[in-house]
């Protein structure tokens, strides 16, 4: 009979279940499918490290706030390494750890299906707004 991993305490842990509100995959879920980390995964995809400025220059419309915010959660999640180099300014780089690019496939699959779809979306949202002016 199989029995449940164990988590790091010693404690029986149980499977991951995102619909379960107190599951920790839940906010694994939330944070790769936030407003800007497939984006930044998309960037960093090809294996190569970029500078803060090349992410912001290339991901329009985040501010450098919301980017240093969203950085510093994918590299507590382990998604993402940085490294400080000492100049003036300091220069930081980042990329993606071997855990963060197996994010990569299922998060440009994503981005294929709604790239693919945006029209039929945009039609849907036109359709519905329009049904809602008629009440």
């Amino acid at each position: 009979m199989a029995r449940p991993a164990q988590s790091m305490t010693g404690a029986p842990e149980l499977p991951a279940d995102v619909l379960n509100q107190d599951c920790p995959s839940r906010s694994v879920l939330r944070h790769l499918t936030d407003r800007w980390t497939p984006m930044i995964v998309t960037v960093l995809a090809d294996g190569r490290r970029a500078r803060f400025t090349e992410l912001r220059r290339t991901i329009q419309g985040v501010s450098p706030k919301v980017l240093t915010e969203t950085l510093r959660s994918m590299e507590r999640d382990g998604l993402v390494a940085r490294q400080v180099t000492a100049s003036i300014p300091p220069r930081v780089d980042y990329w993606l750890t071997e855990l963060g690019a197996s994010t990569v496939a299922p998060l440009a699959e994503l981005r294929r299906w709604a790239e693919a779809n945006v029209g039929v979306i945009e039609q849907n949202r036109q359709r519905y707004d329009e049904s809602l002016d008629g009440e």
